[in-house]
């Protein structure tokens, strides 16, 4: 689908994001010929440089980030000929001129208001915008993460955006639903018979749902230390691919259908009591230890890091839904930093044979698993029990596996890259509806509540390990174990 031509803003637009992130995603698409000719980037910041000199910053900055496709002088040029910077304060209106003389007067242009800000400043960033007549049935804005603190706040920040934009110009995103395998689990599911008579509490056993990292807070301890693991990955990254493996099929692809399944089981993730969620919640916080062989410090003796901080960098947790579907099914949501290896993946495990007819016993044999890898590389692996070589029948797991990257050798798109495209195609699929974003932070408030209310420290758990021993404990308690724990192999 080609784009029509547009203006894409990005407040803070000499940020980390814009920087790390979003120009370069641009550039890849620009290189790919998927934008228009005259289509434009304008970088909105507060400092007081030239053209010249914020060009200069994106060149040795971003370009350095720019691994695929290689940078040509040729596409270089090009790209860099779409950008403009305008400086100006986002939270004064009355500064607003140069945005307004540097934005293209023709309503059939799109306009696309990326805040890579704050959340504070989104009320007031929207209303300048209004105010400065440059919201137009035609306009779009996108809403970076943190969306919220909690559900007052993330209320509070719909009904302020509401009052400017419609729901239907709001691109609230979660780059995790911009990855290949994500795409591919609607597909998996919604594209294939196969599974589908299989998706539900009679045969699956359990799911577990990891995003864990090698890397500490690094230069994000100020913002992360108001907001740990659950406010910055679960109650968002993790919760997300939840709904997508638990939802019902939707009647179609369309934004609004795939997104009221969303928010079924948003609506239907079983409340945690203050009793359930000792039980079933663990927090830690890493300590000193040993990443790739390298000493790393702990999180408390990161520069600036309180000395006394109660902020969890792990949370693991055991969650259930209450549907016909997945009642009884558990599911197992695990995150964190200073991990022993850096992945994204979802496994689905499938009960275990009834009976074994061969001389094994039952419990020898692995139960079947379908293992979607997000990160870093990113593939379907389905294990299953077959024969060995040789004489006698004796059976071991065997994997099926699908790579995307030698499957499809087309080139491929990072996340940012699929989701900017959809914010100037106006597709809204893989973007959070307001309702949905609300029902997340529904059911997480009780659990920080408790642990606001609770003066226990998280759990400690050394670097380069998988997280505090109750982890393997919460889990441990119905039978089972964490995917690492079952495959040390891998």
């Amino acid at each position: 689908m080609a784009l029509s031509d547009f203006d894409l803003v990005l407040f803070g637009g000499s940020g980390d994001l814009a920087m790390r992130k979003l120009l370069p995603a641009m550039y890849a698409r620009d290189v790919a010929k998927d934008l228009p000719p005259t289509a434009r980037i304008i970088c909105v910041g507060r400092a007081d440089a030239s053209q010249e000199e914020f060009l200069q910053t994106v060149e040795t900055t971003s370009k350095p980030l720019i691994k695929s496709p290689a940078v040509t002088p040729a596409d270089w040029d090009r790209f860099t000929k779409r950008i403009v910077y305008v400086s100006l304060n986002a939270t004064e209106a009355g500064s607003y001129k140069p945005l307004v003389d540097a934005l293209r007067k023709d309503e059939a242009i799109t306009k696309v208001y990326y805040l890579a800000t704050p959340p504070a400043i989104f009320s007031q960033i929207c209303e300048a915008l209004k105010e400065n007549g440059l919201v137009t049935p035609n306009s779009r804005v996108v809403l970076e993460k943190p969306l919220g603190r909690d559900l007052a706040s993330a209320k509070q920040i719909n009904a302020e955006v509401g009052k400017v934009f419609e729901e239907s110009q709001i691109y609230r995103i979660d780059h995790y639903l911009g990855k290949e395998t994500v795409q591919n689990l609607l597909a998996l599911r919604f594209g294939n018979i196969l599974f589908e008579p299989l998706w539900r509490r009679e045969w699956i056993s359990d799911v577990q749902i990891t995003i864990a990292e090698k890397l500490g807070v690094g230069n994000r301890l100020g913002y992360y230390d108001t907001s740990g693991a659950l406010r910055d990955m679960l109650q968002n990254h993790l919760l997300q691919l939840l709904c997508i493996v638990a939802m019902e099929p939707p009647t179609s692809i369309s934004p609004d259908a795939v997104r009221d399944s969303k928010l079924q089981v948003l609506r239907s993730l079983k409340k945690f009591t203050p009793t359930t969620l000792a039980q079933n919640i663990v927090r830690g916080q890493y300590r000193a230890g040993h990443v790739d062989g390298k000493a790393v410090p702990s999180y408390r003796d990161e520069p600036d890091a309180p000395e006394h901080s109660r902020t969890e960098t792990f949370v693991a947790m055991k969650a259930e839904i209450d549907t016909w579907r997945w009642a009884g099914v558990p599911f197992y949501l695990r995150t964190g930093k200073r991990m022993a290896d850096g992945l994204a993946e979802i496994v689905v495990r499938f009960k275990q044979i009834p009976h074994s007819i061969f001389a094994q016993p039952t419990n020898s044999f692995q139960p079947n698993s379908l293992v979607i890898r997000l990160q870093p590389d990113e593939g379907l692996r389905m294990n299953l029990m077959a024969k060995t070589p040789g004489d006698g029948m004796r059976l071991k797991q065997a994997e099926l596996e699908l790579d995307f990257r030698e499957q499809f050798k087309s080139p491929r798109m990072e996340a940012y890259e699929r989701l900017l495209l959809d914010v100037l195609r106006g597709q809204l699929t893989l973007f959070m509806r307001g309702d949905e974003l609300e029902a997340a932070w529904e059911w997480v408030e009780p659990i920080l509540n408790n642990w606001e209310s609770d003066d226990s420290y998280p759990l400690p758990y050394a670097s380069g390990t998988w997280g505090p021993a109750a982890a393997s404990a919460l889990i441990g308690r119905d039978g089972l174990q964490w995917r690492e724990e079952v495959l040390p192999e891998d």
